[in-house]
């Protein structure tokens, strides 16, 4: 792993820094859906960080992304608040969407997040619409469309890029791919190889990353919001990653070889930045212990507080449902 341009010693922390956060909001997480805290399902990030800290920081502040039904981690990254985002996904008035949305419908307009989303493929026409408005009103402002490899067989994919490449949108499609839709395989679902052949149909340009190093999602990021401010349109990434969890929580992974999954594992994002940034003398051994402390106190302080809050009254039954 080499240092990524642009990349100082303030951003190689940060990046550590939101991929230990990320993984240690996901672990609470897990704890609160067993105590029957959460409603619904929910999708863990764990194992994918590097994806969503390594595109977030490329961006700024009101730059806009769309999430996916795996997004809690993007809504960190994008800076988005762990108490507030703990008490969405409990159920608690004061979560993001007044604790009626849950895991997958989160939103958080101050930091540019459009949204979560329970639909296979729905951040991508989101992502293209912000994009053309950004276009349209001239702000300069960039737009993200994350979402996994299911999405590659989805036409909702093809008309959006066929849009974005045609009007040259300032949006790059980021796929995460973890090489499960649900439970099933990719390459046992999907033609036409490589994948990011799909952008290059429309002459977008598109690539295939290591998206278990954060230094590598950070340097190729960069390089496709520049060309997006720039007004040279979109990119399609794709960075192969993986979900250490299962698809939900509950899924115990019987269709995952443990070989598979210790090789993945292996390959850790955290401690890959942690070794990076050691060799580099960015950062001791013991500042990183130090910090993955204070990061845990922070997250279960932060969601201890979230179990302290109200649950949305009968007053709140309609309220955003209706246009004035």
């Amino acid at each position: 792993m080499t240092m990524a341009p642009k990349l100082n010693k303030a951003k190689s922390i940060e990046l550590y820094r939101d991929m230990v956060t990320i993984r240690t909001f996901e672990e609470e997480v897990r704890k609160m859906f067993s105590a029957g805290l959460a409603p619904g399902l929910v999708h863990l990030y764990s194992g994918q960080e590097a994806v969503g800290v390594g595109t977030c920081a490329v961006l700024s502040a009101d730059d806009y992304i769309a999430s996916h039904h795996r997004g809690h981690g993007h809504c960190i990254a994008k800076g988005g608040d762990i108490t507030r985002l703990f008490a969405e996904i409990i159920g608690r008035r004061p979560g993001y969407s007044l604790g009626r949305g849950g895991s997958m419908h989160i939103h958080d307009p101050e930091t540019g997040n459009l949204g979560t989303n329970g639909i296979v493929g729905g951040s991508v026409p989101l992502a293209t619409g912000a994009a053309l408005s950004a276009k349209l009103r001239g702000t300069g402002q960039v737009a993200v469309s994350f979402f996994g490899d299911g999405v590659l067989n989805q036409g909702i994919l093809f008309e959006s890029m066929n849009m974005a490449a045609l009007w040259s949108l300032p949006v790059v499609f980021v796929c995460e791919n973890n090489g499960y839709g649900e439970f099933t395989e990719i390459d046992d679902v999907t033609a036409g190889r490589p994948y990011s052949k799909r952008g290059e149909a429309f002459d977008i340009p598109s690539g295939k990353y290591d998206g278990m190093d954060v230094l590598v999602v950070f340097d190729a990021v960069s390089k496709a919001v520049e060309r997006a401010r720039k007004g040279d349109g979109p990119s399609f990434l794709i960075f192969d990653t993986y979900r250490y969890s299962g698809h939900s929580v509950g899924d115990k992974q019987e269709y995952k070889d443990e070989k598979e999954r210790q090789l993945w594992e292996s390959r850790d994002p955290i401690q890959k930045m942690a070794k990076a940034m050691a060799d580099m003398k960015l950062a001791s051994k013991r500042d990183l212990e130090k910090m993955d402390e204070e990061i845990s106190a922070t997250v279960v302080a932060a969601a201890k507080e979230a179990r302290k809050m109200p649950a949305p009254g009968a007053d709140d039954l309609t309220r955003h449902i209706y246009a004035p």
